[in-house]
């Protein structure tokens, strides 16, 4: 069965965001650990595992490093490599697919987001055709990321369309422990560590569709996770055959997180 790949950029908690117009010819995925070693003095154990000399002590993994090249084609153009939405997968007959901007929107959205200094969202998605939010897959990437590089051109010979290349960096959220000093009971000043505020926004109880929604599309929105569509489609009690009529403004039930 023939896979399909759909790369979506998003930020906000997905507010703003697209899927790649053209899919790039091969991206690369770095991932690395960062085991530091030490060299141990003595005879050692008894066996080849325990013995002593350099030793490796394995740490948490580097974070992950995305890069790729593509280019945003012009308003006009008609190529037929430009990615379809995930719903045509579903239903061929039923065409609704996320826009295609006109290419200096996606610059001027990349280089907004790199101004804010906060994290987009990276999201790579693969389905297999006609099999819909049924299949999910072990290949799916889903994490927020820095942008850390992009450089983009107009193509000579190919007014309108621009090429571009990006770079981004797993970005993992932290954030400083709120202490506040305390006088005890002797008189000592102790500190007391108040509890970290949620770094996730909450999950509403329900969602009322829009425009060109599907459930695989609300599963990113509020889950970033298309794999929990069918546990929205199963609390909803929504059968498979109405799954491509999805009237706008019907409201969900949603799932807790």
């Amino acid at each position: 069965m023939k896979e399909h790949y759909f790369i979506y950029l998003s930020f906000n908690n997905q507010a703003e965001g697209w899927r790649l117009p053209v899919n790039p010819e091969s991206i690369e995925i770095k991932e690395e650990g960062q085991g530091k070693t030490y060299n141990i003095v003595g005879k050692g154990g008894g066996t080849e595992e325990t013995r002593a000399g350099e030793i490796n002590v394995i740490q948490s993994p580097k974070l992950r490093e995305v890069s790729f090249s593509s280019f945003f084609p012009s308003a006009d153009s008609n190529y037929p490599f430009i990615v379809k939405g995930i719903q045509d997968l579903v239903d061929e007959k039923k065409h609704i697919n996320d826009p295609i901007y006109e290419p200096m929107k996606y610059v001027r959205d990349i280089r907004r987001w790199m101004e804010t200094k906060h994290p987009i969202r990276f999201m790579y998605i693969v389905r297999r055709e006609g099999a819909g939010s049924k299949q999910t897959s072990d290949k799916d990437l889903n994490f927020p990321a820095s942008i850390e590089k992009f450089e983009w051109k107009e193509v000579a010979g190919s007014p309108g369309d621009i090429e571009y290349s990006i770079s981004l960096k797993e970005y993992v959220f932290y954030s400083a422990r709120n202490i506040q000093p305390v006088v005890g009971d002797k008189g000592k000043t102790v500190l007391i560590q108040k509890p970290d505020r949620p770094k996730e926004r909450d999950i509403p109880e329900t969602y009322a569709l829009v425009k060109d929604d599907y459930l695989i599309k609300v599963a990113l929105k509020f889950f970033n996770d298309s794999s929990r569509a069918r546990e929205i489609q199963k609390l909803n009690k929504i059968p498979d055959s109405k799954l491509r009529y999805l009237p706008i403004g019907m409201l969900l039930k949603l799932p807790p997180k």
